[in-house]
């Protein structure tokens, strides 16, 4: 597997990093006020960052009024273990350099995704990365051996909360794992432990020996 940059021509089907934004402010409050584990942590929605100046032209501008939330996913990881999508595109911000292991919704077959699909791609400290609603994507993995890794997460208000109470009515509605999160999940994973969809086939993904 080759590690791209979100700036290669590769990246394009997947996203872009959208410029003109000043994320000194963010990457201050996400690097002083939320924590590093030694695993991963999300937390969908943190004040400390929501109060930052940037909050009101991210709002506004990339998400055009939406009302939204900014919350965090820290820790150190190297493995796929699993792939989520929303209905509509995520912004990640890093106060520190990160890789981002993703595929393409077209890419789901008959309800499964061989990883075969999966591409890497690095994003630098304070670049806003925009993934696209038909990008399929997941925790965010360390960028250099041993390193920690802290990472902006913005999504529509309530995305990531509690699971709509619904009747399936197709199979896509059995993946649901929270509001608006659809996800699929390697055998080998702790959510697939958990009861999630196991939908990736192939190789759970560790680019350990990459970085």
């Amino acid at each position: 597997m080759k590690i791209y940059s979100v700036t290669d021509h590769e990246f394009k089907p997947y996203g872009k990093v959208l410029t003109g934004y000043q994320t000194d402010g963010l990457m201050k409050a996400l690097d002083e006020k939320t924590p590093l584990p030694d695993g991963v942590d999300y937390v969908m929605s943190e004040a400390a960052l929501e109060y930052t100046d940037i909050f009101g032209a991210l709002q506004n501008n990339a998400y055009g009024g939406m009302p939204i939330q900014i919350g965090y996913c820290n820790g150190h990881n190297t493995k796929l273990n699993c792939l989520e999508y929303h209905r509509d595109s995520e912004l990640n911000i890093g106060s520190t350099d990160f890789i981002l292991l993703l595929a393409k919704a077209d890419d789901i077959v008959d309800g499964k995704l061989d990883t075969s699909k999966v591409m890497a791609f690095k994003a630098l400290k304070g670049q806003v990365v925009e993934v696209y609603e038909t990008t399929l994507h997941y925790a965010p993995c360390s960028a250099a051996a041993g390193a920690g890794f802290k990472v902006a997460i913005l999504l529509p208000k309530g995305t990531n909360g509690a699971v709509p109470n619904l009747t399936p009515v197709n199979e896509e509605d059995k993946w649901m794992t929270a509001c608006n999160k659809w996800l699929l999940a390697h055998a080998e994973s702790s959510e697939a432990g958990s009861g999630a969809y196991v939908g990736l086939t192939g190789e759970n993904i560790d680019i350990a020996g990459l970085i």
